[in-house]
C-alpha cells in the first residue's frame, strides 16, 4: 500500500520508457524469430514478469538486464501456457498464432486484464478460424489445432487493438496473404508491425484502416528500441497541471500525444515542446472542457482516467463520454468518496452517439470544478484508475492511503521513484 502526503505542486523530469502495451507484444512476437530478438528501453513493469513467465512455461528463455530484454526461441517443450497463468492479463490469447506455428497445437488459459468492460474473445478465435484452425472454447481455457494456417481475409466488427495483433502475429507465417479490414491502427499496432517487418515479415498499411500481410516462410531474429508511452507521458503532464506545478516529460515523441496536448490546450495549458521533452503548465488557471474517447487517432481511452482528475480542477462544468469500454468509469465512486462531484449517466453526452448508446451501460460523466478533494482510503481497481487516485491523492486536503498498487506498478514504470522525484511525499509499505 501506499500513503500519500500532499506536497504541493509537482515539478521535476520524468522519463518515460516503452510502453507497457507495446513491450509484452513484442516479447511474444520474439516467439517466432530464428534467434534471440532483443527488446530495447523495456519499462520496469508487472506484465513484463508475467509475459515471460509465460514464455519461460512453453520453452522460451527469457534475459533482462535493466531496461533491455531479450528472447531466445528455443523448441516448445509444452505447447500450453499453464492454467496457473489464467487471468493476469491479456497476453495468452496472444500466443495462440505463435504456438500453432511452432507447434501445431496449443492451449492457453482464460485471458485476464484490467476490469474495465467486456473484452470478448470471440474476434480472435474467429479471425484464428479464418485461418483454417481449429478452435474450441472450453471452462479451462481455449484449445487450437491448425496443420498450417492459410492467409485470409478478416473484417473486424470493430478496430480491437488485441484482435488486431492476434491476426498480424497469425498472418506473418501464414501461407499466402492475409487482409485485415477495420484494423486497429494506435501507435503500439504500428510499432508490432514494424518489429515483425524487421524480423522479415512482410507488411503494408493501405488506406480506410487495411493492413495487407504476405506470409513468409521463416522470420529472422531482430533488435528493436520501443518509443516512449504515451499513455504514461500524458498521465505525468496532467500530475503536474492538476497540482498547479509543471512536469517535463522525456522520452515520448510529440506525435504519439498530438490529440492529448491539443485538448488540454484547449482546457488552457501552454506547453513547451522540443526534440527531447515536453512540458505543459497553466499559469492562468483551467477551463472546463467536453471530450470524446475513442479509437486513435481520437482521445485515447487510457487518457481519460488522469483527464476526470484533471476536469475536479478546471473551472466549470466538463463532459466525459466514453465509447471504447463500457466499464471504464467504475473508478468514480472512488474519487467521489474524496470530494469529486461527478455525475454518470447511461446516455452518450459530449459526443455522437456510441455503440452503447441503447444499452445500460454507464459510459459518461460530468464534472464540476474546481473541487477540494479530501484524503481517503482507496483500493485502485486497475492500472489506469490507479494513477487517477494517486493525482487525486496529491491536490487532496488530507493524507490518502491507497491499496491495490500492484495495478499501477504492472503497469507504469517505477512509479514510486518517479512521483517521489516530482517531490510528492510518497511511502510504500509492504501489506
Amino acid at each position: 500500500m501506499w500513503e500519500i502526503e500532499p506536497s504541493g505542486p509537482l515539478r521535476g523530469d520524468v522519463t518515460v520508457r516503452g510502453a507497457k502495451n507495446a513491450v509484452s507484444k513484442h516479447m511474444v512476437a520474439a516467439m517466432l524469430g530464428s534467434g534471440p530478438s532483443t527488446i530495447r528501453n523495456a519499462p520496469d513493469v508487472g506484465e513484463v514478469g508475467i509475459t515471460a513467465g509465460m514464455l519461460e512455461h512453453i520453452g522460451m528463455t527469457v534475459e533482462r538486464n535493466d531496461g533491455e530484454i531479450t528472447v531466445v526461441p528455443g523448441p516448445v517443450t509444452e505447447p500450453s501456457v499453464g492454467k496457473a497463468f489464467s487471468g493476469l492479463n491479456r497476453i495468452p490469447i496472444l500466443m495462440l498464432g505463435p504456438l500453432l506455428h511452432l507447434a501445431g497445437e496449443a492451449f492457453v488459459p482464460l485471458v485476464g486484464g484490467d476490469p474495465i468492460g467486456r473484452r470478448p474473445v470471440d474476434f480472435h478465435v474467429n479471425a484464428l478460424r479464418a485461418f483454417g484452425a481449429e478452435v474450441r472454447i472450453e471452462v479451462d481455457g481455449i484449445h487450437a489445432k491448425a496443420t498450417r494456417l492459410v492467409g485470409t481475409r478478416i473484417e473486424l466488427p470493430y478496430p480491437s487493438v488485441g484482435a488486431t495483433e492476434t491476426t498480424l502475429l497469425a498472418a506473418v507465417l501464414a501461407k499466402g496473404r492475409t487482409v485485415i479490414r477495420n484494423a486497429a491502427t494506435e501507435p503500439e499496432i504500428v510499432e508490432l508491425a514494424l518489429f515483425l517487418q524487421r524480423m522479415g515479415a512482410r507488411i503494408s498499411f493501405a488506406p480506410d484502416r487495411r493492413i495487407v500481410i504476405d506470409g513468409v516462410d521463416r522470420l529472422n531474429p531482430a533488435t528493436t528500441k520501443l518509443d516512449g508511452d504515451r499513455i504514461e507521458a500524458f498521465s505525468y503532464l496532467v500530475a503536474g497541471l492538476v497540482t498547479g506545478g509543471e512536469v517535463r516529460v522525456h522520452g515520448c515523441p510529440q506525435d504519439r500525444l498530438v490529440t492529448a496536448i491539443t485538448t488540454l490546450a484547449r482546457m488552457g495549458a501552454e506547453f513547451e515542446i522540443t526534440d527531447d521533452w515536453i512540458m505543459a503548465s497553466a499559469p492562468n488557471g483551467l477551463r472546463p472542457a467536453a471530450v470524446h474517447t475513442d479509437t486513435h487517432p481520437g482521445f485515447a481511452t487510457d487518457w481519460q482516467t488522469p483527464l476526470i482528475v484533471l476536469f475536479t480542477q478546471a473551472d466549470g462544468m466538463s463532459v466525459l463520454h466514453e465509447t471504447v469500454y463500457e466499464n471504464r468509469l467504475a473508478y468514480v465512486p472512488a474519487l467521489q468518496r474524496m470530494g469529486a462531484e461527478i455525475e454518470t449517466y447511461d446516455t452518450c453526452l459530449g459526443g455522437a452517439a456510441c455503440r452503447y448508446h441503447d444499452t445500460a451501460a454507464v459510459h459518461s460523466a460530468v464534472v464540476r470544478g474546481v473541487t477540494k478533494l479530501r484524503g481517503g482510503d482507496v483500493t485502485m481497481p486497475d492500472i489506469r484508475a490507479g494513477f487517477s487516485a494517486v493525482l487525486a491523492a496529491a491536490v487532496a486536503e488530507g493524507p490518502s492511503t491507497l491499496r491495490g498498487v500492484h495495478h499501477i506498478e504492472r503497469g507504469y514504470h517505477r512509479p514510486v521513484e518517479q512521483f517521489n522525484a516530482l517531490g510528492l511525499s510518497l511511502i510504500s509499505h509492504e501489506v
